[in-house]
């Protein structure tokens, strides 16, 4: 149970959800709107999400939370895994008493997003995916190295910072594996089959160029891995391809996001 709960969809809650060794910092709009549970990007936090919340406004339910160690109050963890962040999407609707939900995900919670719209269609109302979840072998013993050199030369600021929220209370092995993890996941035998599997509404939102430790072309190959998943599944669907880079779509190009979110929920409605 949250700490500090109140009904379902009554007004605005922030408290604290807990969930296996941990617990998760959580706020909820309240509210009789379609409930929307954002999932953020790998090292993110759920103020990401402000310019999209506002861009929608008051007419939706909007959930948010900071995943284990990240944020200024999430609990640390000894499982970081990709497994337990999905686990963290049913823990989190069910504290909040949501039982059908469209989800929004950036980046890492794109995936995130993908997985449990796979697993859950009678749950999903649909999802919407920004620059993230396209399948591409991008993971070789090569990128793990440049990988874990990044977080190495990484790890000697973000203590820093942590106390402000921006950085995750991990280590840069820890985030090093996370970022590898997220590679295996991505490969096309992996991510493919997931998103063939998703029955219900799904909207891309893409960025162009470049992402962190991303170089050249490398960001855009992988996005032109989406087109063939286009061709496959009829109900996932490009909404937008938008000017703003990787890293800054959710300030940049939040218009776009809220776009896309008001196309899926419009599509889940004439589905069923």
């Amino acid at each position: 149970m949250a700490k500090n709960s109140i009904s379902a969809a009554g007004s605005r809650w922030t408290g604290m959800v807990p969930v296996d060794d941990t617990a998760l910092a959580v706020t909820d709009t309240g509210g009789s709107g379609i409930p929307v549970l954002y999932l953020n990007g790998q090292f993110a936090t759920q103020g990401y999400w402000q310019r999209v919340i506002a861009e929608l406004g008051p007419d939706w339910r909007h959930i948010t939370y900071d995943e284990r160690a990240r944020g200024r109050k999430s609990g640390r963890s000894a499982d970081y895994s990709f497994e337990a962040a999905v686990r963290d999407v049913d823990a989190v609707l069910a504290a909040r008493g949501v039982d059908r939900a469209l989800v929004v995900g950036w980046s890492y919670g794109a995936v995130v997003g993908a997985h449990w719209a796979a697993r859950n269609p009678e749950r999903a109302l649909g999802a919407v995916l920004v620059d993230g979840a396209a399948p591409y072998d991008w993971l070789d013993e090569a990128m793990e190295q440049r990988i874990r050199k990044l977080f190495r030369r990484m790890g000697w600021f973000m203590p820093l910072l942590r106390p402000t929220g921006l950085t995750p209370r991990m280590n840069p092995a820890q985030m090093a594996e996370s970022n590898i993890e997220l590679g295996r996941l991505s490969r096309e035998r992996e991510l493919g089959p997931v998103l063939d599997r998703i029955r219900v509404p799904v909207r891309y939102v893409l960025a162009s160029g470049t992402s962190l430790g991303s170089k050249g072309d490398e960001q855009e190959e992988i996005r032109a891995g989406l087109d063939q998943v286009f061709d496959r599944n009829p109900g996932i669907r490009l909404s937008a391809k938008v000017a703003s880079n990787h890293g800054a779509i959710l300030k940049k190009d939040f218009r776009a996001v809220a776009d896309a979110v008001r196309e899926a929920a419009a599509a889940d409605r004439t589905e069923r």
